[in-house]
């Protein structure tokens, strides 16, 4: 998993509340389970004109001009600026791996899903909460200027304007944020105790050796 620290992006609007996780990577893409190669699919029956299958050339496919990832001036936006309820619906952790492998490293919403919220710590992404009201702001920084940004400073647990004219605190859990400045999730957390996992396996199997015959069969 990627670490974040401070990260500077352009930011993309998504102004719609209640964004279920079909709506950001709608079923039909779900049998894959390799993380990667979900990006072209992100908002899909948002993106696209046409019905979406796994396995077509996604550069043949007629692009909704009206929606934001389609437009120029939001061209490799890092970060998603959104409204309340963000990721609601299943529990997918397609949704994250998606919006990671499309390119975003951070969200900014007022509130999101709970399963949603906790997927994306685990794959690399900062899901941003502010007020309704800054959440407001924001939008009309996006739509008033073209290439609006936002430095997001995990460590500080602030955003602030690329200027440094304003910024915005925000609450992170402990673990979590320690984790992603890391750059670990569970499986990198275990692969941190190998030394001690090892050696307690050791250990009991020098004190139960039956165990070996029973772990064998």
């Amino acid at each position: 998993m990627r670490s974040l620290t401070v990260h500077r992006g352009l930011v993309a609007p998504l102004d719609r509340a209640n964004v279920d996780t079909d709506a950001i990577i709608p079923k039909q893409f779900l049998k894959s389970i390799k993380r990667t190669g979900f990006g072209p699919n992100l908002f899909d029956e948002w993106r696209y004109l046409d019905r979406g299958e796994p396995g077509m050339d996604n550069s043949t496919r007629p692009l909704n001009p009206d929606f934001p990832l389609n437009q120029a001036r939001y061209k490799g936006a890092s970060i998603l600026l959104t409204r309340k309820n963000f990721g609601c619906g299943s529990s997918r952790e397609h949704a994250p791996w998606a919006l990671e492998d499309y390119g975003f490293r951070v969200i900014v919403a007022p509130s999101y899903a709970d399963i949603f919220f906790n997927n994306c710590f685990k794959n690399g992404l900062l899901p941003v909460r502010l007020s309704e009201s800054e959440v407001d702001w924001l939008f009309d920084q996006v739509n008033a200027f073209n290439g609006f940004e936002l430095i997001v400073d995990l460590p500080a647990q602030q955003v602030r304007t690329a200027d440094g004219s304003r910024s915005f605190g925000f609450e992170v859990d402990p673990f979590r944020k320690d984790c992603l400045l890391r750059g670990l999730d569970e499986i990198g957390l275990t692969l941190g105790h190998a030394d001690e996992i090892r050696e307690f396996e050791a250990k009991r199997l020098r004190e139960q050796p039956w165990l070996a015959n029973t772990l064998a069969g």
